[in-house]
């Protein structure tokens, strides 16, 4: 019975996979209704049924780099297509300006896909959600109650008591073994506790072997969330196989979604125990509340849901803050350091800095950091080069429009590809080499704030990053303290491995090794 049951699908899935390329091939024969509009050159090496599907992850390239080759050949705007849908891929500077100002509104919308329907509650996530009413109410509040710079600067102790005793902690185990340090580990820790800190109000030791496993659990939950959001299934490409799963890719989705909501499920009634106690009554208000408590007192009372159901909201919001600030920030702080590990005077630049900015009497607070000059260089030089999204999220054109000459249908997806944008050598002198110093001289006034367009590793317009502030704050604060603290070498003197791996954020693909040793009094880590 089986056998004849697995014959007849195989049948139905073969007619209806010839009848779509039939469909395709008459489609292609009509003459275009807008023949007459100008469209952008079309990429060679589309595959029936997938289009160029292949090419974001399985042509041996990373995505942002094939399609980064293709744009040397068809120029900084071209189209690809993923199945029955068509995109659009920017890659330079004029024509982001473009689309994040003069079409800003026509292109903040985001198309729907399995991973961010599964992932994100559908589409609450304002990260994902689509651009409207709903978004702009949370972005609004997550600006104004989490990310404005009068909050940011009440949360500036958590952001400096976590480094310090992350610092400290790192001593504690130099000293008592000298194994190597797996820093991937650690910087993800040091963000996860400040962020954690902030939007849930509490951190994680790891002392205990519970807590071990929950941190453990935690780190890897989140990172799975950006890999995962960065998958792309066939029925995002071809809608009628959805029902397929091929590699198991919907079943990790499901699995990891499950997992996120148990954990912020926990986080989000421990605080309505609170609330119910009246543990959550405090005087000072704002300078003890975390972004849950704010979220379940501003939500409360009254904001626009757009029928979503509260709870979904809080958690949904929460998530994303969380993920983003500490997977993007890790990365960063990854790829610096490891560009300055393999560019040594570089790094004896940023230690000299230290050294006589800060001194070696105490370890370093954020306050230092506008001193630091040549160290903020070398963080946008890593951004430039290393940016932590180097293929923005999938944008989606909400009306025809006109973008570099060309006509740009409504519906059309876009990809802008920070990652050639950021190595654009009409840009940037030697686009491939690290030159911090390129900051303090030829590209000095040029910030990642999102309005100059030649360097985005956050993104543009309004659906850029809202988290930029602590993202480059972070990432200065606790570079300046590791690198303050501790000489650091790799084993045996090795450079370190630049190779990147897939996913949302670009992520160094193998482990991240290093020896340490203080360079302080002993002192000033107790």
């Amino acid at each position: 019975m089986l056998q004849y049951l697995d014959a007849i699908i195989a049948g139905v899935a073969g007619t209806l996979i010839i009848s779509y390329c039939l469909y395709l091939a008459k489609r292609a024969a009509l003459p275009p209704l807008d023949g007459h509009r100008k469209k952008p050159p079309m990429a060679a090496g589309q595959w029936p049924l997938i289009g160029h599907l292949h090419l974001l992850g399985g042509s041996g390239q990373l995505p942002y780099e094939k399609l980064g080759d293709l744009a040397d050949l068809y120029g900084p705007i071209f189209s690809i297509r993923i199945g029955v849908h068509t995109a659009v891929v920017v890659s330079s500077w004029e024509l982001a300006k473009e689309c994040f100002t003069t079409l800003d509104a026509i292109v903040s919308s985001r198309p729907k896909f399995t991973a961010a329907k599964i992932l994100t509650y559908d589409y609450v996530n304002f990260a994902f959600a689509p651009y409207g009413e709903f978004w702009r109410e949370i972005r609004k509040i997550v600006a104004s109650e989490l990310l404005s710079a009068r909050r940011f600067d009440m949360l500036r102790g958590i952001r400096d008591s976590e480094v310090e005793a992350s610092v400290k902690e790192m001593y504690r185990k130099c000293v008592d073994k000298s194994d190597v340090v797996e820093m991937k580990r650690w910087l993800g820790d040091l963000n996860l506790n400040a962020v954690l800190r902030m939007v849930v109000g509490k951190r994680y030791t790891a002392r205990s072997e519970d807590e071990w496993r929950e941190v453990g659990r935690i780190r890897r939950v989140f990172r799975e969330f950006f890999r995962l959001t960065g998958v792309h299934v066939i029925g995002d490409a071809i809608p009628f196989l959805g029902w397929l799963d091929f590699g198991g890719q919907v079943k990790e989705m499901k699995k990891t979604a499950k997992e996120m909501d148990e954990i912020i499920c926990e986080w989000l009634k421990d605080h309505r125990r609170r609330r119910e106690c009246g543990d959550d009554d405090q005087s000072d208000a704002q300078t003890e509340q975390d972004f849950i408590d704010v979220l379940l007192s501003v939500l409360h009372n009254g904001a626009d849901l757009d029928g979503y159901d509260l709870d979904t909201v809080i958690k949904a919001t929460s998530l994303m803050i969380i993920s983003g600030a500490t997977d993007t920030t890790a990365v960063t702080m990854i790829w610096t350091l490891s560009l300055l590990i393999n560019h040594q005077h570089a790094l004896k630049k940023v230690r000299d800095e230290l050294d006589e900015q800060v001194g070696k009497e105490r370890l370093v607070k954020e306050s230092d950091i506008n001193k630091l000059t040549y160290l903020q260089a070398v963080v946008k030089e890593s951004m430039r080069l290393y940016p932590a999204g180097p293929l923005s999220g999938p944008r989606e054109f909400t009306e025809d429009c006109t973008l570099g000459g060309y006509h740009i249908k409504a519906g059309t997806r876009m990809f802008l590809n920070i990652w050639k944008l950021h190595r654009d050598p009409r840009v940037w002198l030697d686009p491939l080499e690290f030159k911090p110093e390129r900051f303090l001289t030829t590209h000095k006034d040029l910030d990642v704030k999102g309005q100059h367009f030649e360097l985005l590793p956050f993104g543009g317009g309004r659906r850029s990053c809202p988290g930029i502030t602590f993202g480059v704050q972070m990432t200065h604060l606790a570079l300046a303290a590791f690198l303050h603290a501790f000489e650091v070498t790799t084993p045996f003197d090795a450079p370190v491995d630049m190779s990147a791996s897939f996913g949302l954020t670009m992520m160094k693909a193998t482990p991240f090794e290093l020896l340490l040793k203080p360079r302080l009094s002993p002192s000033i880590y107790h």
